[in-house]
């Protein structure tokens, strides 16, 4: 483990830009952008234009270690570059972000209310081939859309299962039990998923770090236990849904929670922009979500 991006995530002051959209979400983060499905032909054309977006968004001035301690990146992103270095590379020592990979392979089919992730037998390799690469740690998600307490308890047992494999590689998990934000029993899902991380976490080797992606609970400081665990590097919030506005809201009431922004990030960015605007734009919002992460 890098100890410099190490001491970054666990003590800096900032959050975690999620740059990871995978195969299944492109499309719909093309649109926000301003790209139509009409503007491309085939997966290739497609990743070729997410990846431009994704440049831009990195080689902005706003976008640096001074504000945004880490980005998630998605495997395809991992294996190209940017300004002609590789992308981990060229975010570390270039913009000072600490690179992360998102290593799942979307999510299975609903089951006792919840959505555990699909099979990764080729995990292994991967994570090889990320630490090669200079990634700092991994992300995967799994999805809770019910206070379904064996469906909960199942997703979070695969979740430190995989954690423990991506650990072994010398790798930091974040491990990412979404709770879906329109659900009538968010808060007493959350109450089971709080109880069943905990005792995952009291079971890990004392020398063990991993870092957790939480959906921002009903009640603020739900998770705070998290925050203060021994064996947690950071807890970070996604947005879920939210709009930035009442993400960095939520956000602010939450001490030592922290970001981890997808749509909410590129919220009003678009390719028509000029690089003036597009700057601008993407400075206005890192402003934003790196004070609700600061203040709690």
């Amino acid at each position: 483990m890098n100890a410099a991006q190490a001491e970054q995530i666990k003590n800096g002051k900032g959050f975690i830009a999620a740059l990871d959209q995978s195969g299944g979400s492109t499309p719909k983060a093309l649109r926000l952008y301003g790209i139509e499905e009409d503007a491309y032909s085939n997966d290739d054309e497609m990743f070729d234009l997410v990846h431009q977006m994704r440049t831009r968004i990195a080689k902005a001035p706003a976008f640096t270690g001074d504000k945004i301690l880490g980005a998630i990146l998605f495997e395809m992103t991992m294996d190209r570059e940017m300004d002609g270095m590789p992308t981990p590379q060229f975010m570390w020592e270039k913009r000072g972000v600490v690179p992360f990979l998102k290593v799942d392979k979307g999510l299975a089919d609903e089951r006792d209310g919840v959505q555990m992730m699909k099979p990764m037998p080729d995990l292994d390799a991967l994570l090889s081939r990320a630490v090669k690469a200079g990634i700092f740690g991994t992300k995967m998600r799994s999805v809770i859309n019910a206070a379904s307490a064996p469906g909960i308890r199942a997703v979070v047992a695969q979740q430190f299962e995989v954690g423990r494999q991506i650990m072994a590689h010398g790798l930091v998990p974040i491990i990412e039990p979404e709770v879906t934000i329109s659900i009538s029993d968010k808060a007493e899902a959350e109450e089971i998923l709080l109880n069943d991380i905990l005792a995952h976490l009291d079971a890990l080797p004392a020398d063990c770090q991993v870092m957790l992606k939480l959906t921002l609970p009903e009640t603020a400081n739900h998770y705070k236990p998290l925050v203060d665990h021994p064996r947690v590097m950071r807890v970070v919030a996604l947005s879920g849904g939210y709009s930035r506005d009442e993400a960095n809201d939520r956000l602010s009431r939450n001490t030592g929670m922290i970001a981890s922004f997808s749509r909410a990030l590129t919220e009003g960015l678009s390719a028509q922009q000029s690089d003036e605007d597009f700057n601008a734009t993407i400075a206005a919002s890192i402003d934003s979500i790196y004070n609700a992460s600061v203040a709690g």
